[in-house]
């Protein structure tokens, strides 16, 4: 086995295990919900849009997506396939605009990649929840706590990775291996 090829079993072996963290945190945090008036508040936007900003957009689908289905399978499975399509398309967009667009400006980049995320998340949802449930009044219903959720994922995401600088130590303890 050569070098090279060692190398890049290793960074297969960060790659899986940083992504199942990922997805082990977002079915933890889809289990349970912040109670808010009238609604719940799941924290489960901060892992997406935090692990959307780190790794590729392939890893940030099976945190997003793939988590997120298999959060609502254990725990909810009404709108699960809507987790799976809006949480996988919200990750894959926040991880190609945090990774392939304006590379000299990162933070600006993901911000505008988990804005972009942000209204998948919330179109997304009430859409699916318009479908699921066959009345748009229901999804009207929930629609600031969607807002309320893609908002919180959005920021904290953007906190933990930039200010507390959670990109910095990924690129240099784990995307560098």
């Amino acid at each position: 086995m050569s070098n090279t090829s060692g190398s890049k079993s290793r960074r297969t072996v960060y790659w899986l295990c940083i992504t199942a963290l990922f997805m082990a945190l977002n079915i933890a945090m889809s289990s349970f919900s912040i109670p808010v008036p009238g609604g719940h508040l799941y924290m489960n936007d901060i892992v997406i849009c935090t692990a959307a900003i780190l790794l590729d957009p392939l890893a940030a689908f099976m945190v997003g997506g793939v988590g997120a289905f298999l959060g609502d399978l254990f725990f909810y499975p009404t709108p699960m396939f809507v987790s799976l399509v809006t949480h996988g398309l919200q990750a894959v967009v926040i991880s190609v605009f945090a990774h392939h667009v304006m590379k000299k400006r990162p933070v600006l980049s993901s911000g505008i990649g988990v804005a972009i995320g942000a209204v998948i998340m919330v179109v997304g949802y009430s859409l699916g929840r318009a479908f699921i449930y066959s009345t748009p009044e229901y999804a009207i219903l929930k629609l600031p706590y969607q807002i309320l959720q893609a908002v919180v994922g959005a920021v904290v995401g953007m906190i933990l990775c930039w200010k507390c600088r959670l990109v910095e130590l990924y690129q240099k303890k784990v995307a560098s291996r």
